[in-house]
């Protein structure tokens, strides 16, 4: 029997996400899902399931939640420092990077993500109804979630599963450094000057910063005379940097809209993508300019690091050496780190 958590607190900036809602931008519907789909896999994997399995994405605070009607097991992956209320008892605190299980009755207050964001997956999903094809929350339009909206005090969210293996693993740290781009899709709309800025200087996130794009502040970015920075609308992807009027770049998100009319000077590459999703209003990047060759690689990169990080899980802390054969068959490597098969794919 599989048991659920009741919300006694729904956090800040939480939602429920998922791989995203792919195949729907045709007809105007954004991909959404969780903006770091590698720290969802890893919270997943710690539970011996799907790397894209719905999970709640934590973006500011994190929700209070209490297990009712049977034992439910959850994990974290983010810069937490939950606490735990066992039986009544007092709050402790406990560690993130691990699954753990609750009781009925038993609390766990996840309290703030203290850098970028993180992710809480419970045993087989969230179950909550797919909406084209995904459980992802694209608040805008109300699809997916919970009744399109984020969790609030009083909703249940119930496991797909029963408990299983309690398991913990270190953190995953994503690479550090520039952001790395492709030029173009209108990059004639862009002189040297303009690259040499783009790469060249510091950018810091202002306060419009949330899952639909970035919008920087830093040196001004030209046009190319005669191009301007208007195109006949068409389709974006997340990762584009947009580059409009004033000069100063807009990255898109996992929740932007599908098609755009600025001329767009680079776009940041998939395996980059997961970082934009942990900065914050004031916090500074740059950008650097790869070829596709590089791009690929840096793809295989971190397919590496995530099966170095996969296969350091193993039992809670006090317990003995990982066990091998039943990472394997909880299919913890070859589903999540295949690098033909990367979790956001």
């Amino acid at each position: 029997m599989s048991g659920a958590v009741e919300c006694l607190d729904g956090g800040a900036a939480v939602s429920i996400q998922d791989g995203g809602r792919s195949g729907h931008r045709d007809i105007g519907v954004p991909l959404a899902g969780a903006a770091d789909p590698v720290l969802l896999a890893c919270a997943n994997a710690l539970l011996g399931q799907p790397a894209a399995q719905a999970g709640l994405e934590v973006a500011l605070l994190g929700p209070s939640l209490r297990a009712v009607g049977a034992p439910v097991q959850l994990a974290l992956a983010g810069d937490f420092k939950p606490r735990w209320r066992r039986g009544g008892g007092e709050l402790m605190a406990v560690d993130a990077w691990r699954s753990l299980t609750l009781q009925p009755g038993d609390e766990l207050h996840i309290g703030p993500c203290r850098r970028g964001i993180g992710y809480l997956a419970l045993a087989g999903g969230i179950d909550v109804p797919a909406v084209l094809g995904s459980r992802a929350t694209y608040a805008r339009a109300a699809l997916g979630g919970i009744d399109g909206r984020a969790p609030r005090a009083g909703d249940l969210l119930r496991a797909a599963a029963a408990p299983g293996v309690e398991r913990q693993a270190p953190p995953f740290v994503h690479a550090g450094g520039p952001l790395r781009v492709l030029p173009g899709p209108q990059d004639a709309h862009f002189d040297a000057d303009a690259w040499a800025r783009f790469t060249g200087s510091d950018y810091r996130v202002t306060r419009d910063a949330d899952r639909m794009g970035l919008r920087l502040e830093g040196a001004v970015l030209p046009h190319a005379p005669g191009a301007g920075p208007d195109i006949v609308s068409e389709a974006v992807v997340p990762g584009a940097v947009q580059v409009p009027g004033a000069g100063q770049p807009i990255v898109l998100g996992v929740d932007a809209q599908t098609i755009g009319g600025y001329a767009k000077i680079a776009t940041v590459i998939r395996a980059d993508l997961p970082r934009l999703a942990h900065l914050r209003p004031g916090d500074v990047l740059r950008f650097a300019r790869v070829s596709r060759a590089e791009a690929l690689a840096a793809r295989q990169a971190l397919a590496a690091a995530l099966r170095h990080w996969a296969a350091r899980i193993g039992p809670p802390r006090g317990g003995g050496e990982p066990d091998e054969a039943a990472l394997r068959a909880d299919n913890l490597i070859s589903g999540m780190i295949d690098a033909r098969h990367l979790p956001w794919d």
